[in-house]
């Protein structure tokens, strides 16, 4: 990885929670090695972070792969807990927050990923909002993912970006995408239409100097590759119902959702994040090729 870097090649960062938490075994390895080959076959060197024994690794190997696919332990670390999940020397996968810092401090520019935390409903009175959020506005990496998951609160959230300075850019398109669907019913002020166009948008926002945070590109699953609507409005009314009836608070609550959304849509949705995934490290390949010196 530090050869590829030095060299000039285009690299492209991926997070590990998805091979830790997000999926279930074994896809979870299959789909791992999946996303670093797509990235490959787009021009670019995939890298996925995490944390083996204590130590961040820029780059997991196969091995480490395999270990943090299979592990029970496994910490879910976003930037705050790097620290003292380093002192303990644990396993640790990545989150958003965490793979965008270790990316930047890296000198890795473009990052792939599902979709991002956000703004959590009922806010308001629980004051949740993921650290992606604020890790965003203070990292210059560009974020490839198909907008924030659709069980937050997508204006809420969209509303933090722009108070934050975070750039959001839609990507061929000036809807915001739902993560699984494809327009969560609110705009965006940018968008690009090519590879070319967001490292031009890159470019500039080296050469100002003035916005020191993320460029999101939100780049949403085809309308035929997306999840039924209908279905997906109704699950998700029955999974926030069941949450609250259960009194699953703060952090759980997205973790909960997600697999209620996976048995309740008898795994589409789960083939709808993969397809996410993929699509994202594509594009987020492609992207690192055109912004390449």
């Amino acid at each position: 990885m530090a050869a590829a870097l030095d060299a000039g090649r285009p690299v492209v960062a991926l997070e590990s929670t998805i091979v830790a938490h997000g999926l279930p075994r074994p896809d979870n390895l299959a789909v791992a090695r999946q996303i670093e080959q797509t990235v490959r076959d787009h021009g670019a060197v995939p890298a996925t972070i995490g944390m083996i024994g204590g130590e961040v690794v820029v780059g997991l190997d196969d091995a480490d792969l395999e270990r943090m696919a299979a592990g029970d332990d496994v910490a879910k670390l976003s930037a705050r807990d790097l620290a003292p999940a380093a002192a303990a020397g644990v396993d640790g996968a990545t989150t958003v927050a965490s793979t965008a810092a270790i990316a930047a401090r890296a000198g890795i520019g473009v990052f792939a990923t599902g979709g991002l935390g956000g703004v959590h409903r009922q806010a308001e009175t629980s004051f949740d909002e993921s650290a992606d959020l604020a890790t965003l506005a203070r990292t210059p990496v560009c974020v490839v993912c198909a907008g924030v998951k659709s069980i937050l609160d997508v204006p809420a959230t969209l509303e933090r970006l722009e108070t934050l300075g975070v750039t959001v850019v839609g990507y061929g398109t000036r809807r915001f995408p739902g993560f699984y669907l494809a327009d969560s019913g609110h705009e965006v002020d940018w968008s690009a239409g090519s590879p070319e166009q967001v490292a031009a948008i890159l470019d500039a926002r080296r050469d100002h100097g003035v916005c020191g945070g993320a460029v999101v590109v939100a780049n949403p699953l085809p309308v035929s590759e997306q999840l039924d609507p209908a279905l997906h409005d109704r699950v998700l009314a029955d999974g926030l119902a069941r949450a609250a009836a259960e009194h699953v608070t703060g952090k759980q609550v997205t973790p909960h959702l997600l697999a209620h959304f996976h048995e309740a849509t008898e795994g589409q949705s789960l083939a709808v994040n993969v397809r996410i995934i993929l699509r994202n490290a594509e594009l987020a390949a492609r992207i690192a090729a055109a912004a390449s010196p």
